[in-house]
């Protein structure tokens, strides 16, 4: 009877398994779940779908096993720094962004970084260097090796393009120029110079305002220079679909009076006004060169938006590095960087608002910081806070002296931004009237000093305790 119910079952089970699949409806066991993103399958998926051929797969392939072996091979140091590139590469991969134009900048850079940290010298954080045969700039990212920097390579093409002419400079511009058009990549609807390390919470591959804009002003002045405008004139024009697209794609954020143009297309809230002016410089002279519409009406949408950024931006003192997301002040390079920008872009619109800022940024490079006590009575035996003013961002020592002469406070240089600030101060049980001596120092090396008078009262009488009965 068993036998008879379990044959009974097993060709239910069967009729229902050749039914399911006549329907179309046989779902995959949970084992056929797709496959996590790798290099090499990412590799093998653009092979399938046509966008590589067989040579560029395997040539790939081994290029990324031969870094995986130097990574294992080497140690400390330049293990860490080859193992790093190679996860920005695997992490790319991994957020399916692996595509077919982003292999060459990508495996060029593993190639340098093999080649690098086998045999050059461990190097400092941030450092830049090149590579013979070679003018692409390189810059080291702690933990993420060498990776290519759009900013720094596109500042050192605009300085060829600028250079006296002759044989020797136009091969450099031409050499560089070739160089990054050969790691351009498609982004959305546009051409991009994208940033492949992370940063800033960010991660790659990620494009910038401020490089994008550099980065066609310099393309476009090489251009001119060796009589190539109309050749790359669709080069041009696909990089300013960056500035098109909104963030992460791109970096245009939609505003009231017409547009911002993003730092960081990861982070469109953080607004740096010295990438947002440069990027305006960069679009005013792309359309001057070239006499592109687009490039004028994105100018136009940005500069719009600039006029009412760039006042909100002066502290009266100093200047701002960022606002919205986060509210800084600049140091003392990017705030020379900001005004030495808005320079350049008085000088191209003549608009006083940039001429004024320009005018107020560099004044404030030679005003010692002012000071001021806020803070007039306390109460003796107290912790409170004493508060005092500060006009920019400085380097801020505070001395606090009793009636004795003897020091009740002492907080060595600190750097504080400016505003009202305050410092916890444990207030002697001694009344009687105490000397601030407040002293600064500003990032530009200008000092400034005040004093005040502060009363310490008479510490309130304790409770007695109740008697008990």
């Amino acid at each position: 009877m068993r036998t008879r119910r379990t044959s009974e079952r097993a060709l239910s089970g069967l009729a229902a398994l050749l039914a399911a699949m006549l329907l179309g409806s046989l779902v995959a066991p949970a084992e056929a779940a797709p496959k996590r993103r790798t290099v090499a399958r990412e590799l093998d998926r653009l092979l399938a779908q046509g966008a590589i051929d067989q040579p560029t797969r395997d040539t790939h392939y081994a290029a990324l096993i031969q870094t995986r072996r130097t990574a294992e091979r080497l140690t400390g140091t330049r293990r860490a720094q080859v193992a790093g590139a190679l996860a920005t590469v695997e992490g790319i991969a991994a957020r399916g962004q692996l595509t077919a134009p982003r292999l060459a900048p990508l495996f060029l850079t593993l190639a340098r970084n093999r080649e690098w940290w086998t045999t050059g010298p461990l190097l400092a954080s941030g450092q830049r260097i090149g590579f013979a045969g070679s003018e692409l700039v390189w810059q080291h990212v702690p933990g993420q090796g060498l990776a290519l920097h759009p900013l720094a390579n596109f500042g050192k093409l605009n300085a060829y393009a600028k250079a006296r002419r002759g044989a020797r400079n136009d091969a450099r511009v031409r050499l560089l120029l070739d160089e990054l058009l050969a790691v351009a990549v498609p982004r959305g609807a546009g051409l991009a110079w994208e940033y492949y390390f992370s940063f800033s919470g960010g991660s790659p591959p990620w494009v910038s305002g401020l490089a994008q804009g550099t980065g066609l002003q310099a393309i476009a002045r090489s251009a001119v220079r060796l009589g190539r405008l109309e050749e790359l004139r669709p080069v041009l024009r696909s990089g300013l679909a960056v500035f098109q697209a909104p963030p992460p794609l791109g970096v245009r954020v939609r505003t009231k009076a017409g547009a911002h143009y993003a730092q960081y297309s990861f982070w469109p809230s953080l607004r740096v006004l010295n990438g947002f002016v440069q990027s305006l410089v960069g679009l005013y002279d792309v359309a001057t060169l070239t006499g592109e519409p687009l490039a004028r009406r994105l100018f136009a949408e940005g500069e719009a938006e600039a006029r009412v950024d760039v006042p909100r931006y002066d502290t009266g003192a100093w200047s701002y590095y960022s606002r919205v997301a986060i509210q800084r002040e600049s140091d003392l390079g990017y705030h020379t960087l900001l005004r030495d920008f808005l320079a350049s872009l008085c000088d191209r619109t003549a608009q006083p608002v940039y001429c004024d800022a320009e005018s107020h940024f560099t004044s404030y490079l030679t005003v010692p910081p002012a000071l001021s006590v806020r803070t007039l009575r306390v109460r003796g035996g107290t912790r409170r806070a004493l508060r005092f003013s500060l006009s920019k961002i400085a380097r801020v020592s505070v001395r606090v002296v009793g009636p004795d002469g003897r020091a009740a406070l002492t907080l060595p240089a600190t750097v504080l931004g400016h505003g009202t600030r305050s410092i916890s101060w444990a207030v002697p049980r001694k009344p009687g009237v105490y000397t601030v001596r407040l002293g600064a120092v500003d990032l530009a090396g200008n000092p400034g000093s005040a004093e005040g008078l502060v009363e310490v009262l008479r510490p309130k009488p304790r409770k007695k305790g109740r008697d008990r009965g």
